[in-house]
């Protein structure tokens, strides 16, 4: 590349300190403000001696720190003065928009550098805020998208029980049922969450009810794993002879705690002529949890 005027320098220049003989010595430890340095090699230092400049690799060796002379010096010899120059390949650094992406190899990203796991919170992208490129932290741009999607529902029909659903529950497994993210787990019928955040649950009742009954289907969350607030109820009633009800009724819930936030469902108004229909071939009376973002 051809300059106007000066042509800059590159590398990291550095004169060593000054270096005492010691009669029938060859080899002495190079320092640059008391610190050991160490040479790229032998070629990148300028050596003189009694005045005399050096041949790198035949006069004098490097290894490390420590330069060693071919010969042992005697008193009265003189090192003039050691200047390591670097590395003289070095290109420095580049001015302001001279790297292209021409002068980037096709291959710079492949499978030898592709991250096989979810990156860690610490770890760094690269965005272009207004045009500036700037480094964000992956937990900050994390989440996003449905992470945990479940369906439950009732195996048993329930008549003329006005209580909590505590058991004939199961997992969606009929074929072709899909899910995302962990299960929800239950026992004796209080829905755990597997990981925080703020979920959509619906319950979708399915009723058979004759002889002007109503009968009703009631969800239930807590906060502290302990007193249950009502959030939602599906009522069905019938004016004569039998009939079938299908409704839903859904909620947001912010799952803070795993530990203290559940749900669950219980039947009310219920007698000997009402039923929630529920199958373990199929989803008549069902649930369905799913989370749509962080608490």
């Amino acid at each position: 590349m051809s300059y106007i005027g000066r042509t800059p320098t590159v590398g990291n220049f550095q004169i060593c300190d000054a270096i005492s003989v010691v009669n029938n010595q060859a080899a002495y430890t190079m320092q640059v403000g008391s610190v050991n340095v160490l040479p790229e090699t032998a070629n990148h230092m300028i050596v003189s001696l009694n005045g005399v400049i050096q041949k790198p690799n035949s006069s004098f060796t490097v290894s490390g720190s420590t330069i060693t002379f071919s010969s042992n010096l005697v008193t009265g010899d003189a090192i003039d003065f050691i200047q390591i120059l670097g590395d003289v390949l070095d290109l420095g650094v580049p001015s302001d928009g001279t790297v292209t992406s021409a002068k980037l190899n096709n291959d710079i990203i492949s499978g030898t550098t592709a991250l096989t796991a979810e990156p860690a919170d610490t770890d760094e992208f690269l965005v272009s805020d207004a045009g500036v490129l700037k480094r964000i932290d992956y937990s900050l741009i994390k989440g996003g998208g449905i992470t945990v999607a479940d369906s439950w529902r009732l195996t048993a029909d329930i008549t003329n029980t006005d209580a909590d659903i505590t058991a004939n529950l199961e997992r969606d497994d009929t074929a072709g049922a899909g899910y995302i993210g962990s299960a929800m787990t239950v026992s004796s019928g209080i829905f755990t969450f597997p990981s925080t955040g703020v979920y959509q649950i619906v319950m979708y009742a399915n009723f058979k009810v004759t002889n002007e009954n109503i009968s009703t289907l009631q969800m239930f969350t807590t906060i502290n794993n302990s007193s249950y607030t009502q959030r939602a109820d599906i009522h069905a009633s019938s004016t004569a002879g039998g009939h079938y009800k299908n409704s839903s009724a859904s909620v947001f819930f912010d799952v803070t705690d795993t530990s203290q936030c559940k749900a669950k469902f219980a039947t009310d108004s219920m007698n000997s002529d009402c039923i929630l229909r529920g199958s373990s071939d199929k989803n008549e009376t069902h649930f369905t949890f799913v989370r749509l973002g962080d608490t």
